[in-house]
């Protein structure tokens, strides 16, 4: 196993608010489709790499307890949390290094959910 983590799901309430939200982060727009009735955004990732997507599925909600995934702001970080408040976000850890390992930033993003940034180390 090359990497623990191969696909993560945002689940959000309002799923146009949210794809309008990451679009706006991402600078992007992101693809959606239907899957077994749930709508899904899928947010910008290379295939065969690992990936995700903003998830709109009654059975679950959004939260900022449990599991905290961080999405891949490399090269990008100060830009990208730039863009949180914006977009109708709110950032809870601002801009903060991690020693060798890059940099970090949390926010709350327009659903409830606590996600994180990270950039590499340059």
């Amino acid at each position: 196993m090359s990497n623990a983590l191969n696909w993560f799901e945002i689940p959000v309430v309002d799923f146009d608010r949210a794809v309008k939200f990451y679009s706006t982060i991402f600078d992007q727009p992101l693809h959606t489709e239907l899957f077994f009735g749930i709508f899904n955004a899928f947010l910008p990732f290379t295939p065969g790499n690992a990936g995700g997507a903003l998830v709109h599925d009654p059975k679950r909600q959004p939260a900022q307890t449990g599991t905290l995934v961080y999405l891949n702001a490399n090269g990008q970080l100060d830009t990208l949390i730039s863009r949180v408040a914006f977009a109708g976000g709110t950032i809870v850890l601002p801009k903060t290094s991690i020693g060798p390992a890059g940099e970090i930033a949390t926010f709350v993003d327009c659903e409830g959910n606590l996600v994180g940034l990270h950039s590499e180390a340059a």
